[in-house]
């Protein structure tokens, strides 16, 4: 009989898997132009690839746009949206808002249009029965896949969410059936940030973990349970917090 340590990885394995996702930044202003060598490109699309998805449906394409033209004119459909943006918040956030780097578009040696074909295999998909949008979350993943291969592999990654999306789909030629779900930006960085850059800015804390936690019921919060568990996360987050990586 297998024993249940049988199934988890080593230590320096796990603690390797912890450290990517702690370490994940959202890449805006640090892309250098050296290129991604065709084999590590490869691998962060094959994990990409590897990620789950509803009934199997694997809804994902992978639009990879290296053209200096293309990246301009993708950067001028953010430019456009960005301005409209800064106006939908209230006076004191537009100032903070407007000297953000949202984007490196045009800096970043790869950009990557990662979609989903919500009619790959049919009307009908197991999983997606009743709840109609597990086809897009599964395309989320993919992104998700993606982001740690690549900051396993030392590159940074940026989502550019600013866009409107009919105006994306026509510049990238992408059928309107199709939908574009993540407009990433990847490359290798001169640094990565300890903290992500909104935190650092101001922009929102990282909420307390424990504070997002219920059992049983929504809103239930109570009982012996809840104590321990949450005393032991509230540490761990703390310590993760000063030190930037999953504790050895």
């Amino acid at each position: 009989m297998e024993n249940q340590s049988d199934h988890a990885f080593s230590d320096t394995e796990r603690a390797a898997v912890y450290r990517t996702i702690f370490n994940r930044r959202d890449v805006r202003g640090q892309f250098l132009p050296d290129p991604v060598p065709d084999d590590v490109l490869a691998r962060i699309l094959l994990a990409a690839h590897h990620a789950p998805s509803v009934g199997f449906m694997q809804p994902w394409n992978f639009l990879l746009v290296r053209s200096p033209e293309v990246k301009q004119r993708v950067r001028d459909l953010f430019a456009k949206a960005h301005a409209e943006a800064a106006m939908m918040f209230p006076e004191g956030k537009r100032d903070t808002y407007s000297q953000l780097k949202l984007e490196g578009i045009v800096e970043s040696p790869i950009n990557l249009c990662i979609t989903c074909d919500r009619e790959r295999t049919g009307p009908v998909v197991i999983g997606r029965t009743h709840i109609k949008t597990m086809d897009l979350y599964s395309s989320v993943c993919a992104v998700q896949n993606l982001w740690l291969a690549a900051r396993a592999e030392g590159l940074g990654v940026g989502w550019v969410s600013i866009f409107n999306q009919p105006e994306l789909q026509k510049v990238l030629g992408i059928p309107a059936n199709i939908v574009p779900i993540a407009y990433l930006c990847i490359g290798h960085v001169s640094h990565f940030h300890d903290k992500p850059e909104l935190e650092t800015a101001g922009w929102l804390p990282r909420l307390p973990i424990a504070d997002l936690l219920y059992f049983d019921q929504w809103g239930q919060t109570d009982g012996e349970r809840r104590d321990s568990l949450t005393t032991t996360l509230t540490a761990l987050q703390d310590d993760i917090q000063q030190r930037g990586i999953f504790p050895a």
